[in-house]
């Protein structure tokens, strides 16, 4: 799941300001966790306790108001009875990768992925985002390869994967549907030689940045394994003590 994270701190400068380059500083003073480490960290919690992903949700993301959620999350966040609210936003993608590494077979993972989204996004792109994404974490752990990978996604979701990094860029923006992200995301993944590569990859389409590479990040850690010490000296300056916390507690769990 810290790929994820560092994905999301790594693209958090660029999603006002996108870039169109792979050529960028992975890091600036400035970067930092948005509401996608948030969430991430919520759902490897819930993973941790009790399967609860409302709550915990509910419970950590209250503990950083400020950490850059949309309108209709905000509201649900702060409800005193929240419902879901039919949305197929990336929301629902970019914090699901935990679900990924901690389940032992497709079928929970797919299961548990909707679990993570439904309690929001419940619109069918919404699941479905959530599905991808998580499965992509899963089969990538496993050992599966990329053109495994590519074929498995493509083969449940319908998603358009023969797609390549240099003809989806041009044309590529700002985009917050699941729809318009997680198969950019994993093609990202999939033409990438290692975890930095990956990131950049995701960065330099240029669109919604932090949740690209999150959602990526997660991805290419389940691949290429532990992230590179210098990724991780960052990453822990920037994620607050309580979040550190929980994904010490997963990668051990888990034996990430």
């Amino acid at each position: 799941m810290l790929g994820a994270v560092a994905g999301d701190i790594i693209g958090s400068i660029y999603e006002g300001n996108p870039i169109k380059t792979k050529d960028f500083p992975l890091f600036k003073p400035s970067s930092r966790f948005t509401d996608d480490s948030v969430l991430t960290a919520a759902v490897a919690k819930a993973i941790l306790e009790d399967g609860d992903y409302r709550t915990w949700i509910r419970e950590i993301g209250r503990r950083y108001p400020r950490a850059g959620y949309g309108g209709s999350f905000s509201k649900w966040l702060n409800s005193n009875n929240p419902e879901p609210y039919n949305s197929w936003g990336n929301g629902a993608a970019m914090r699901v990768s935990p679900v990924g590494f901690a389940f032992g077979d497709s079928e929970t993972v797919l299961r548990e992925a909707a679990r993570t989204a439904e309690i929001t996004h419940n619109h069918p792109e919404g699941i479905k985002g959530a599905r991808a994404a998580a499965l992509a974490v899963f089969l990538a752990r496993t050992g599966a390869g990329k053109e495994n990978i590519k074929k498995e996604i493509t083969g449940r979701f319908g998603y358009d994967l023969d797609r390549t990094l240099d003809t989806v860029r041009p044309s590529y923006s700002f985009d917050i549907s699941c729809q318009g992200t997680v198969p950019e995301a994993i093609i990202a993944f999939l033409e990438s030689g290692s975890y930095e590569d990956a990131v950049r990859n995701a960065v330099s389409l240029g669109g919604d940045s932090d949740t690209l590479a999150c959602i990526t990040g997660g991805i290419a850690e389940a691949h290429y394994g532990r992230l590179p010490r210098e990724i991780m000296d960052e990453v822990e300056k920037r994620l607050p003590a309580d979040l550190l916390e929980i994904a010490g507690k997963f990668r051990e769990r888990f034996n990430l």
